[in-house]
């Protein structure tokens, strides 16, 4: 029997979350809590604004630890870093929810998006329509799909209910048998290209220039993971990619937003970590 990736076993944990969750509150009971929750923010929206004039559109992770490298930051406070990125020129927020891998949790996210004016994606691995209105009931303006661990089937279930709570999506891939399925099965505008192998945690930049000529025109390109320094950001812009997820380079700066600034507005200058205004 060969070894379980590291995306087989967070999908099989993932699979048990759900159930645990769903016991504790019934999809009914979230429905309501989605109905109630702030309107979106407009995650697609803001992208596409700034990608038309050919600025960088930002979407600015708030992450803890990933399975690869361990802890990423200690000193993580998300309402704080949340405002460090929108004083940096972030265009959006991206927040880990996964525990068990991640160190993420849903409470980050309602306090990051409380803290600020951005549109926030729930970055997750969701594999049932349940965590498709946990999202909306948490806040999130946007959900991401991971073609690596879906099925076309489940990608349209998931993408419908997006779209039914009035959530945006981001479809992501890491390959080119991926981005066809993708673009198969799903029309959202959003088009996510991991430059880090999901089985392997290998990372390659040249992941988005080699899929790049073959997505539409009319879709927004993001390139996520790898980004490290100017030199990556101006190889991307040279190919006019505009839109950018970047956490690590962020977290491990004692200001995340003056990182943000550096990496990708270096005339404007740096950002304080504050606390909190209030």
């Amino acid at each position: 029997m060969s070894v379980p990736t590291v995306l087989e076993k967070i999908l099989a944990r993932k699979a048990e979350e759900v159930a645990e969750r769903r016991a504790r509150t019934s999809l009914s009971q979230l429905e309501a809590l989605a109905r109630s929750a702030d309107a979106p923010r407009g995650f697609a929206q803001a992208l596409q604004d700034k990608v038309a004039l050919r600025e960088p559109a930002v979407i600015a992770e708030v992450k803890k630890a990933s399975p690869s490298k361990g802890v990423i930051r200690e000193n993580f406070v998300p309402a704080q870093i949340a405002r460090s990125y929108q004083d940096g020129g972030a265009t959006c927020l991206s927040v880990l929810t996964d525990v068990d891998f991640f160190l993420g949790a849903d409470e980050y996210l309602k306090e990051a998006r409380a803290a600020c004016s951005l549109p926030v994606i729930r970055k997750d691995f969701l594999i049932d329509p349940y965590q498709v209105v946990e999202a909306r009931a948490l806040g999130a303006d946007c959900v991401l799909l991971i073609v690596a661990a879906l099925s076309d089937l489940q990608m349209a279930e998931l993408a419908a209910t997006a779209k039914d709570v009035g959530l945006d999506v981001l479809v992501e891939v890491h390959d080119g048998d991926e981005l066809e399925r993708a673009l198969k099965t799903l029309d959202t505008p959003l088009v996510g290209i991991n430059n880090r192998n999901l089985h392997t945690f290998d990372v390659s930049l040249e992941t988005t220039l080699d899929l790049l000529p073959r997505i539409p025109r009319d879709r927004i390109v993001i390139t996520e993971s790898g980004i490290l320094n100017r030199a990556d950001v101006e190889l991307m812009e040279v190919s006019e990619v505009y839109a950018f997820l970047v956490g690590e380079a962020f977290m491990r700066a004692e200001e995340p937003g003056t990182e943000l600034r550096r990496l990708f507005f270096p005339e404007r200058g740096r950002v304080k970590l504050s606390a909190d205004p209030n």
